[in-house]
């Protein structure tokens, strides 16, 4: 059957049979999905507001940046975390083009979400077909490697040289997975379509559009300022949004008791719900990050516009503290790197050592 929220990637059905769920069993994730088809629709006026109060004051702010590099680099560097927050914004609204939630008709989700592709450095339908998979097989042991962040069991890890050891390890530093893969990420990555060059040329096309398109648009600020002060002001404000916005990613399903099963125990709903989390961040943050962290929710129902989301909240107060994070336990979570099938939880390193002496 079709995943419930995307047409694109097909599962092996929706079994609910296997171990028992982490979260309090009152929730029924399959009820509970038939309870958020009343958020669904997008409300057009809505819709249009946001993206205006966010895509406007993000070229506002780019444009002061800019002209204040001028009265010194570090004043505008000041600016630079507000506009890279706006950026990630709009990536927000671009992922909900992706997941048809923002507006009523595919044809607007998708040439709305192009064109914020161009801001975001994120080829549209490049990034909407791997992110369809990763929704698709989120807590599938069986089916990683895809719109995700890799992980490997303890036993893989094991198994694997020594080299290829270090290579994990490396990979799941948090100053790479914040800071170096964001870049890489955005500025190298996106500009093919990587894992998908064989998939047809409409791939190829969403990639190098998105170049020629992003590169047409930089051309103003480097006639106006120069080459050296458009890259100072473009570079901080894009990987500020990336390096946020791969941090939201990660405790997103990277957290002790996320959800992970083989294929054969493997259930998209309490997957969905279950291996997800809820990150309540402050007022202001919410409103910047798009409600992204209500994220169990939205892997349930994908197809509710990220303005409706904390209604869900309200209807459904029992969704508050499931897997709820702060962003200060964040820091935490970032340490752990391995599931360990024996105990059904990501454990860290060090952890990982002691369960492999112990075996």
């Amino acid at each position: 059957m079709n995943s419930p929220e995307h047409e694109e990637i097909r599962i092996d059905g929706a079994r609910t049979a296997g171990p028992a769920p982490i979260a309090p069993p009152l929730i029924d994730p399959q009820q509970l999905m038939r309870d958020l088809k009343a958020f669904r629709d997008p409300r057009p006026v809505r819709s249009g507001w946001e993206l205006a109060i966010t895509l406007i004051p993000f070229l506002l702010l780019f444009a002061a940046i800019v002209t204040a590099v001028e009265a010194g680099y570090l004043l505008a560097l000041l600016l630079t975390p507000v506009a890279g927050l706006f950026l990630l914004r709009l990536f927000i609204i671009q992922h909900d083009c992706g997941h048809g939630a923002f507006f009523r008709g595919r044809a607007g989700n998708d040439w709305f979400g192009r064109a914020l592709g161009v801001f975001t450095l994120t080829p549209y339908d490049c990034w909407r077909r791997s992110h369809a998979q990763h929704h698709a097989a989120t807590g599938n042991l069986d089916a990683r490697g895809i719109g995700d962040v890799d992980t490997l069991t303890v036993r893989e890890f094991q198994e694997r040289g020594r080299w290829q050891r270090f290579q994990y390890r490396l990979y799941r530093h948090p100053l790479v997975l914040l800071g170096l893969g964001p870049a890489y990420l955005f500025l190298l990555r996106h500009r093919l379509p990587i894992g998908l060059m064989k998939e047809g040329r409409k791939y190829w096309v969403s990639a190098l559009a998105t170049n020629l398109v992003t590169a047409m648009i930089l051309v103003l600020p480097i006639y106006l300022a120069g080459f050296g002060v458009t890259a100072m002001v473009f570079f901080p404000v894009l990987l500020t949004a990336a390096s946020t916005g791969v941090w939201l990613f990660y405790i997103q399903h990277q957290f002790a008791d996320a959800h992970w099963h083989e294929e054969s125990d493997w259930s998209f709903h309490d997957a969905a719900l279950h291996g997800s989390s809820h990150l309540d961040l402050p007022p202001v943050l919410r409103w910047f990050t798009g409600n992204i962290g209500i994220h169990h929710v939205h892997h349930l129902a994908s197809r509710i516009p990220f303005y409706r989301l904390p209604e869900v909240l309200e209807k459904h107060p029992a969704l508050r503290d499931l897997n709820r994070f702060t962003a200060l336990k964040t820091i935490s979570a970032l340490r752990l790197a391995l599931w360990d099938e024996g105990q059904r939880k990501l454990v860290t390193f060090r952890e990982a050592a002691r369960i492999s002496a112990a075996a």
